[in-house]
Order: structure tokens, then sequence, then C-alpha cells
């Protein structure tokens, strides 16, 4: 107990009895020991925790997981985070494990992301892209591929999409731009909402790639164009009507009826951009029927 402070007049006197106790100064208490110690022995047990939990069968379960786990934001939780999102089934728990990623050090989840976008599991690499697009550090941008803007997979290609708009520095914003529309026409309704959307994310970059798309005799490609374009001018307008709108004029441009897409193939081909695309269009085709399992 160190006294050496205390002024001579304020010293005790053997014989001053409990007077002594009152004055002299506390005992810290024990709780006052370096805390990190019980902490770092714990972390196996949390992680193992953590875990467990968001592999429950209860989705509300691992939901409050993957919250609790970005609340925490422990980056040795890195690892676990990463691996349950190539295999959440639920759509909102992997939105939340996106979250939780984002809250860790970038500088530790980006090569793991990176990684995960060479993996063989379609999901793996759809959720690394969505949290790229999340984390939006445009230093991933050249992670970004073709082959991923062109995967045959759709919802795989819709996530590439997002992503790439996401992260593109503006001088690149007119080559994605090119890139994107020679997508268009591709899919079912929601599948084109998405590359509009994509494009419209642009901004005035994809001008001269609608304006040319919107003459393909691809009927399907060019009332995509031009009903993206229309969308890209009016944010007003709904996608559907849009769409409805440009079908009626490349009908009428057709001379009042829908264009056969079987002729309008053909010529498309004839063209040296249109050929190189339905190879690689066909190509794609065949990867997507040879393809087994996600993962």
């Amino acid at each position: 107990m160190n006294t050496t402070n205390a002024s001579p007049q304020s010293q005790p006197s053997p014989h001053s009895g409990s007077s002594s106790q009152s004055e002299s100064p506390r005992q810290p208490p024990a709780s006052s020991a370096p805390s990190h110690l019980p902490l770092s022995r714990e972390a196996p047990q949390r992680e193992a925790r953590l875990a467990e939990a968001l592999s429950a069968s209860n989705s509300s379960i691992r939901l409050k997981a993957a919250l609790a786990a970005g609340s925490r934001a422990d980056p040795g939780w890195l690892e676990t985070l990463v691996e349950r999102c190539a295999v959440e089934p639920d759509f909102f728990v992997r939105d939340m494990l996106s979250w939780a990623l984002t809250r860790l050090p970038s500088e530790a989840v980006l090569p793991r992301l990176r990684k995960e976008l060479g993996s063989e599991c379609r999901q793996a690499r759809s959720q690394a892209l969505h949290t790229l697009s999340k984390i939006g550090d445009k230093s991933a941008w050249g992670w970004i591929t073709r082959d991923m803007l062109r995967d045959s997979d759709d919802e795989l290609a819709r996530t590439a999409w997002r992503c790439a708009v996401a992260l593109v520095p503006e001088g690149e914003k007119k080559a994605l731009g090119e890139e994107l529309a020679s997508q268009l026409g591709r899919g079912d309704r929601d599948v084109q909402l998405s590359l509009s959307r994509a494009l419209i994310g642009l901004g005035d970059a994809v001008e001269s790639a609608l304006d040319r798309a919107a003459e393909s005799p691809n009927p399907a490609k060019a009332a995509h164009a031009r009903a993206t374009e229309s969308l890209r001018l009016d944010s007003e307008l709904g996608f559907d009507a849009a769409i409805e709108e440009a079908k009626r004029t490349v009908a009428l441009d057709a001379g009042g009826v829908w264009p056969d897409a079987a002729p309008a193939a053909e010529a498309e081909a004839k063209r040296p951009q249109g050929a190189a695309e339905n190879a690689e269009g066909a190509a794609a085709e065949a990867r997507r029927l040879q393809e087994g399992a996600d993962c």
C-alpha cells in the first residue's frame, strides 16, 4: 500500500486504533484485473455458438444470429459468416449476413470475398457479388469479369449487373453500358427489369448503346432498348407500360405485326457484332445445360 503522498500531520499514530482503517487508501477491486483474458478464452466458444445459431432450422433464429453478429462486428467471425452465405436458403437471412460482413474491416473482408468469386458454388459467387455492391469499394471493380455479366444463370447475372454499376469508375461507364446493352431482350420480365435498372443507373453514358440496340432486327432486343430509354428519360413511367409501348412501336415499324423472332435472329447474326453475341449466347446456353448442382 502506497502512503508516500500523505502529509506528516496525517500519519496515524501507533495508538490511533480504528481511525487508521478509515484513513487508509482503499484496495482496488478484484474486477480491475485485465478483462481481455477471459474474453480471449471465450472467443472460440462464442464463434461456435454463432455457427450453431446460424445453422438452426428456424429462420428467425438464424436472422437474429446474423443481426447479433453484425452488431458485435467481431473480425474473428469473418469465416463463419462467409461460409454461411454460401448455403443460407432464406433471402432475408442472406441479406442480413451481407450486412454483418459490411460491418467488418474491409481490408479483411474484400480479399475473402474475392476468393468467393471463384467458388464452384453459384450462391457463394452471387452472395459475394451482392456483398461487394453493399460495401461499395471501387477497388473491387477489376474483379467483375465479362463472364460474370453474361453468366447463363439469370440470378447470378442480375447480381453481377447490380454490382458492376455500384463499383464502376466514371471513365468505364460507357464500356459497361455497351456490355450490358448486349444482354437486352434476355430473360423474363424480372430479368429485363433488372437489366433496365442497371443501364439506367449508368446515366447518360448508355445513350448511344441504347440507340443502337433500339435499331436491332431482334424485336425483343429493340423493344427492351426503347423501353429502357423511355424509363431513363421519365422515371415516373412504369416498366410494363414502357415495354408495351415499345412493342407497339416495333410492331408498327414492321408493318403492324410483331416480327417473327426466327428471321430477326437470323438477320442479327449477319451483323458482325450480332454474330459474336449469338455465338457467345449459344456457348453460354451450352454451359448452362452442362452445369449440375449449385455446390
